[in-house]
């Protein structure tokens, strides 16, 4: 009698049926977790004072920086920190930077330039980055001191790298943050994966 029921349509499932249904269940499980969204913040490159004719928003790098940014579009590239997504103050020497950094990379992420990015406090240049939707990595391009204050605010542990702090030209932190999206990013929330600066690389 058992045998029969064995070989009929009411048979125990296989070891494979099990397996599948135990691979459905795991990536159901994993569907519900949370993403991982990486900000890179990179400060501008140096600027150059020589023209005292230009206004602060007009001033361009100068030779050192020109150096610096591609350094980091280089740095950038190796490790494969591929930004979707640009937001870059629209002062002449950040959109240098930038334009300098991209002929590094192996993508052409999309770029706003933000005149809300221009010399930002932190809680300006965070709310920018709240309204992102569909990247999951962002770039932020914009100055001092609201760079070196939004890493430092972002960060849940600050990296142990003297100049973290002073965040000086052309510095470049990588944070991660385990979020579904870009609104839900606050101070306190981002993991340091990487920090560098432009001394470090030429």
């Amino acid at each position: 009698m058992y045998a029969k029921r064995l070989r009929g349509k009411e048979r125990l499932p296989c070891v494979t049926d099990l397996r599948t249904q135990t691979c459905t269940i795991r990536i159901s499980y994993e569907s519900l977790s949370f993403m991982t969204l990486q900000l890179i913040l990179t400060r501008h490159a140096k600027s150059s004072w020589d023209d005292p004719a230009l206004d602060d928003h007009s001033r361009i790098l100068n030779k050192r920086g020109r150096l610096s940014a591609s350094a980091i579009g280089q740095w950038l590239a190796k490790n494969e920190f591929m930004p979707e997504l640009v937001l870059c103050s629209s002062a002449s020497r950040t959109k240098e930077t930038w334009a300098l950094i991209e002929e590094e990379l192996n993508s052409l992420p999309e770029v706003w330039f933000e005149n809300g990015l221009y010399l930002a406090a932190p809680a300006k240049m965070l709310s920018l980055l709240q309204a992102v939707k569909g990247a999951s990595n962002v770039l932020i391009l914009a100055h001092n001191p609201g760079s070196a204050m939004l890493a430092s605010a972002l960060a849940g542990q600050a990296p142990e790298h003297p100049q973290f702090s002073r965040y000086p030209s052309a510095a470049t932190t990588v944070l991660q943050f385990e979020a579904e999206n870009w609104a839900e990013v606050g101070f306190g929330q981002g993991t340091v994966t990487n920090f560098v600066v432009p001394r470090e690389l030429i």
